[in-house]
């Protein structure tokens, strides 16, 4: 295969991995409006307004909510998360009460200040994973601080901590931070994404626009939402947690959290709307990553110091349609052309499950792990087929 421009074996090179996140230095981080991207222009194979990711780049663009607020801010691969977590009993399932929540979890909060180069700095938020002191937040958080910047973490009592990067999941939209001397805070109770209900009350914490100790709340507006947030270059895809409690700048990496107190995903982008001069803050349209999928991320991270993403080894027209994913291109070798996939083939299906366009084929790829086979129904002349492709696997 001939990897597309600015790619070496298949994954971009650090000049497109590392793509710089645009923040303004007097003002909350203006994410840009939900729309479809200007179509890319034609790839040198020939293929015309295809995507080159290994799987396809974002129809549909969301914006991050990491805020730049200041010059100067004060088991294995693949395996579940077997990390001591806290076994404080959780709320009771009919607490109900969104101050107990906040009560339990505020300890457990902390605001990112992430600086790098003379004035150039972003906050965000995250929360304790255990008891010695790794702490989750969205890689979008922290990736160009991570790159000889400083990374602090203050608690919910104003104390300040020195931070470093253990590893981040550019594609997952996770880092892991190691905090000197924090000893005493309390990790957060973990709890599971799929066992919540679309209606259910969800509490939301973090430090939007700066704010530490913020909450937040609101309801499941929707549950696997495909969707891509970030630059084309770096652009992360998520099996979205959606809901309306008021998400801003600045809460990218906190948590999201059921009425248990347990977290059940990260907090990472909302939709806005208008141009740039448009509405830049919460409209209740908002989105979490599966606390699934961060347990699988931060388990690879802590174990190996990195993260890897299943794929099938195609690339995928990701334009919005609603018939399916179109297959651009099958580079030779790779597990979907073994399995007899072809350029020209619209995937309709995986495992039972339907896709409608590129974003919710690489959604659906991305929640799964490496070495599983999975069952893609494709129409091809006509015809139904069902290919069963074994997935491989990329750093990242």
């Amino acid at each position: 295969m001939n990897p597309p421009p600015g790619q070496r074996d298949g994954r971009p090179d650090d000049a497109h991995l590392y793509a710089p996140y645009p923040s303004p230095l007097t003002q909350a981080y203006a994410p840009p409006a939900l729309r479809a991207p200007e179509p890319p222009a034609p790839a040198s194979s020939g293929l015309t307004r295809a995507s080159w990711a290994w799987l396809g780049v974002g129809a549909l663009l969301f914006a991050l909510v990491a805020g730049a607020v200041g010059a100067r801010l004060g088991a294995g691969d693949g395996g579940i998360l077997e990390l001591e977590t806290r076994t404080a009993v959780p709320l009771p399932d009919d607490n109900g009460s969104i101050a107990a929540v906040a009560e339990e979890l505020l300890p457990s909060t902390l605001q990112i200040a992430a600086q790098w180069g003379e004035d150039d700095g972003a906050t965000g938020s995250g929360f304790v994973l255990d008891e010695d002191g790794h702490v989750i937040t969205n890689n979008h958080v922290v990736a160009d601080a991570a790159r000889g910047g400083r990374i602090a973490v203050i608690d919910a009592r104003g104390e300040r901590y020195p931070a470093s990067v253990v590893g981040r999941s550019e594609t997952y939209d996770i880092a892991v931070l190691e905090v000197d001397g924090l000893t005493d805070a309390r990790p957060a109770a973990i709890g599971a994404s799929r066992q919540m209900r679309v209606g259910e009350t969800v509490v939301a914490i973090g430090s939007p626009l700066g704010l530490g100790s913020t909450v937040t709340s609101g309801i499941i507006s929707a549950l696997e939402r495909p969707v891509t947030a970030g630059p084309a270059s770096a652009a992360s895809y998520i099996n979205a947690v959606q809901t309306d409690a008021a998400i801003n700048p600045g809460n990218s990496g906190g948590p999201l959290v059921n009425l248990q107190g347990q977290v059940v995903g990260v907090n990472s982008a909302i939709a806005t709307a208008g141009g740039l001069g448009g509405g830049r803050g919460s409209i209740g349209v908002g989105f979490a990553i599966p606390i699934e999928q961060v347990q699988i991320t931060a388990d690879q991270i802590l174990r190996t110091g990195r993260a890897r993403y299943p794929v099938i080894g195609a690339n995928v027209d990701t334009r919005d349609t609603d018939d399916g994913a179109r297959v651009a291109e099958v580079p030779a070798s790779g597990p979907a052309a073994e399995a007899g996939l072809r350029a020209g083939d619209v995937v309709t299906h995986v495992e039972g499950t339907r896709v409608t366009d590129g974003v919710s084929l690489i959604v659906a790829i991305r929640s799964r792990q490496p070495g599983e086979t999975i069952t893609l129904t494709v129409e091809r002349d006509g015809r139904e087929l069902e290919l069963e492709v074994e997935l491989a696997s990329q750093v990242g």
